[in-house]
């Protein structure tokens, strides 16, 4: 990139050159440059506008911290893509995606037959030490990997399940094969930062912010499963309806509980 011109000149004042910047960014990945796309380097963009890499360094991290742009190590800094709006309704990844205009794709990366955990045991009502289905699957979206699923299932509602096409989406296989249709679930939501394995196949770095979904669905009363998903932070967002309870003098509740 060529030296700085007058017109790219930050100027001195209040406004600080960093925040000045962090403006002239925004515009170029929110109005200029389509999602995905990468920065001027942070070198090029010294040399362009005139101030320090920490100048440069500043602004760009301001913007990554709002979610516009996103840091790649060793490729550099690129505009983010538009976040996947997660709405809490009990429905397939594959259903979900479907209704977006995404293309679902399901890599399947462990399964076994063995015992789960102790809560897991509790919450799918077995007995300590019974073998459950465990499987272990990468979902991505238009090729892109959003999350992580690590699941376990009652064996008595779907025998031989490991056996079947488990790339497909797991409700509609249960359904077809098994007659089983998931009517309710509990979900839990909570945040964690990326342990090696998991930001490796999501592609982020260790520590980045992670959205973890639990989520143990029943059919007819009986527990099916007790699955937690690890979507990527940089991707997603949760949407949910709120209202009072009903029967309340129409104040806004002191506290909401996702």
């Amino acid at each position: 990139m060529a030296q700085r011109s007058t017109a790219d000149a930050l100027l001195d004042g209040p406004t600080p050159k960093h925040a000045q910047l962090r403006e002239i960014l925004r515009e170029l990945a929110t109005a200029q440059l389509p999602p995905g796309a990468a920065l001027p380097s942070e070198r090029d963009l010294t040399l362009r506008y005139g101030v320090s890499r920490l100048t440069v360094r500043e602004a760009i991290g301001q913007l990554v911290s709002e979610g516009l742009l996103v840091r790649v190590r060793g490729k550099g800094t690129f505009t983010a893509r538009p976040r996947v709006d997660v709405r809490l309704d009990l429905a397939s990844f594959t259903e979900d995606m479907r209704r977006r205009g995404l293309r679902a794709e399901t890599e399947v990366l462990g399964h076994a037959e063995l015992p789960p955990p102790p809560d897991t045991a509790e919450a799918l009502g077995l007995e300590p030490g019974a073998p459950a289905y465990w499987l272990t699957r990468l979902r991505k979206a238009d090729g892109t990997p959003l999350a992580v699923e690590r699941g376990w299932f009652h064996p008595a509602a779907a025998p031989g399940l490991l056996g079947r096409d488990l790339t497909e989406s797991m409700y509609s296989l249960l359904e077809r094969h098994y007659g089983v249709r998931l009517e309710h679930a509990m979900q839990t939501v909570l945040a964690e930062s990326a342990d090696a394995e998991t930001a490796r196949l999501l592609r982020v770095q260790p520590g980045s912010p992670l959205l973890v979904f639990r989520r143990i669905s029943t059919s007819r009363d009986a527990p099916v499963e007790d699955v937690r998903s690890w979507y990527r932070g940089d991707a997603y967002q949760v949407t949910m309806p709120l209202r009072t309870q009903a029967g309340t003098t129409g104040r806004p509740p002191e506290e909401v509980a996702p």
